[in-house]
């Protein structure tokens, strides 16, 4: 396989990362609305919408945000397109939680609104991951050279750790791990959601130590650092678990 990786149909050829990427948003909001079909949603249809676009706000600020803070030698040549050209999950989804938990408060809205977009999102996850995949070199979500059987080489002749399939494989566990604990318990409202976050979090914590980034003199990157902050904010998922089951 040589990447990166385009599909072909005569003359026209189309990144595979482009295709994914766009099929994650289609995808993730029709299984969102399917969602919402079959539950009795507490929130109603302007203050979705209205929420939607703090969402869409706040992750658009917070992944570009950190994405040009991943590098400071980007803060030296800063430029609208630098800015645009860097974004980071990991900041899109704090900067949504952010834009949300504003709006929220603003509307006078109390119930979960999470709850409801944790497996849209997770299905959108993994298919904007399958496409980081396919890009190869081009997106910048490959792991350090690597000696395991697994590891693959991205075009430049050095094996890496496939640290985008790493997460494909994470979002599939979460996802299996989160049906698996619905058949057993009833989640408190917005509790899935927090697992969700907490879970990714953590997750995006660690993998970032095989990931080539820039970290500072103290050993952590900025995506490290902004991870802790986020699981400083859920910090109770692990030291309260039993609030996150609903009780009579």
């Amino acid at each position: 396989m040589h990447f990166p990786v385009d599909l072909h149909i005569g003359k026209l050829s189309l990144p595979i990362h482009f295709i994914c990427e766009t099929l994650s948003y289609f995808i993730g909001y029709r299984y969102y609305s399917y969602l919402r079909k079959h539950v009795t949603d507490k929130i109603t249809d302007y203050n979705r919408l209205v929420i939607f676009v703090g969402a869409a706000a706040g992750a658009f600020l917070g992944s570009h945000l950190v994405g040009i803070l991943e590098n400071p030698e980007y803060l030296k040549h800063l430029s609208l397109y630098n800015i645009m050209a860097n974004k980071t999950i990991v900041g899109g989804l704090l900067g949504g939680l952010i834009g949300v938990e504003l709006v929220k408060k603003a509307i006078g809205v109390n119930a979960s609104s999470g709850d409801l977009m944790v497996y849209p999102l997770i299905v959108a996850m993994i298919i904007g991951r399958t496409g980081c995949f396919f890009a190869g070199l081009e997106d910048g979500t490959y792991g350090i050279a690597s000696t395991l059987p697994w590891a693959i080489n991205f075009g430049d002749g050095i094996h890496r750790h496939p640290t985008n399939l790493y997460e494909i494989f994470f979002w599939l566990m979460l996802w299996m791990a989160l049906l698996s604990l619905s058949t057993k318990y009833t989640f408190a409202d917005g509790a899935k959601f927090k697992l969700f976050m907490a879970s990714y979090l953590l997750f995006r914590f660690f993998i970032e130590f095989i990931k080539p980034a820039y970290f500072f003199s103290f050993g952590l990157s900025v995506i490290q650092l902004v991870c802790l902050g986020g699981l400083l904010y859920y910090y109770r998922v692990f030291v309260k678990p039993s609030k996150l089951i609903a009780h009579a």
